[in-house]
């Protein structure tokens, strides 16, 4: 299959790059990063759109998705497939699916979860929104970059699941880290706090899979000083959406809005920008009285 892939930063170009490996002519550009290899050099975004049967992009926010996708969709052959891996505000994703398919072409919106290591190691987990016939053409390249593709719905719903997944994932990694700071000043020591926690009603991913205490529970990027996985400006630029999409259909999420909160304050304030998400743990173990 003849892919134009657009970003190739941090998550994009491992994802072009296992394309390529997989067989795939894969043709890329990037403002700023090089082309892995295997992935053909493109003099423009319009240039890596011409002739692909399907698009794919990766990119930072849903104005720079709309300002590229008014660039490609022009340049992109009737009956491809743009398939927009980034993630970004629902609007934006329905504004570029309603043009997409105004110009004779299918869409999809395609979040993902699973950080660097999974874009690597093609183990990302697809949330994807837009038509069968959209999803039916770039399920083979989702099962070559990842482990698993949720069909959610319509355009949008990709998005959407990808936003109330890491509200979820916010707030229950903030209060995770809050319990190991209570129980350090309690006294009881974290691997026996783990030992119930991870066994019991407390149980999440959070805690079991990606624990933010040091040595405790299977290696995460607490074992790694904090370098992210997944760094803490990120999950706030995905709280933020999630509290803008709250705003535009009247939703309460007051647990969202406090991770929210929690994460600018962290980001913004504290040391927290180049931090994995999970850092908030030394954020809460060194506060108050020991």
């Amino acid at each position: 299959m003849k892919i134009g892939f657009i970003g190739l930063g941090n998550m994009g170009a491992p994802m072009a790059a296992n394309l390529a490996k997989a067989g795939h002519v894969v043709t890329g550009f990037d403002l700023s990063a090089p082309c892995p290899q295997g992935v053909a050099q493109a003099a423009s975004a319009a240039d890596a759109a011409t002739r692909a049967e399907v698009v794919i992009t990766m990119l930072p926010n849903g104005a720079i998705l709309r300002d590229v996708a008014a660039m490609i969709i022009p340049a992109m052959a009737a009956g491809a497939v743009l398939c927009d891996c980034s993630t970004v505000d629902v609007e934006s994703a329905r504004a570029v699916a309603d043009a997409a398919e105004a110009a004779g072409l299918g869409a999809l919106d395609a979040p993902v979860s699973g950080g660097v290591g999974g874009a690597s190691a093609g183990t990302l987990t697809f949330m994807v929104g837009g038509s069968d016939a959209a999803f039916a053409t770039v399920q083979p390249l989702f099962d070559i970059m990842g482990q698993k593709a949720v069909h959610c719905g319509g355009p949008g719903a990709g998005q959407a699941a990808k936003i109330c997944n890491n509200m979820i994932l916010g707030a229950t990694m903030a209060v995770t880290c809050e319990a190991f700071a209570l129980a350090d000043k309690l006294g009881l020591d974290r691997a026996r706090m783990f030992d119930v926690v991870s066994t019991s009603s407390g149980y999440s991913w959070s805690m079991n899979a990606y624990c933010p205490a040091p040595g405790v529970g299977p290696q995460s990027p607490a074992d790694n000083d904090y370098k992210p996985g997944f760094a803490a400006e990120l999950m706030l630029k995905d709280l933020r959406l999630s509290q803008q999409a709250a705003v535009a259909v009247d939703a309460d999420t007051p647990m969202g809005a406090r991770a929210m909160a929690l994460y600018a304050a962290f980001v913004e304030e504290e040391d927290g920008r180049g931090r994995d998400f999970s850092a908030l743990l030394p954020r809460f173990a060194g506060r108050g009285r020991s």
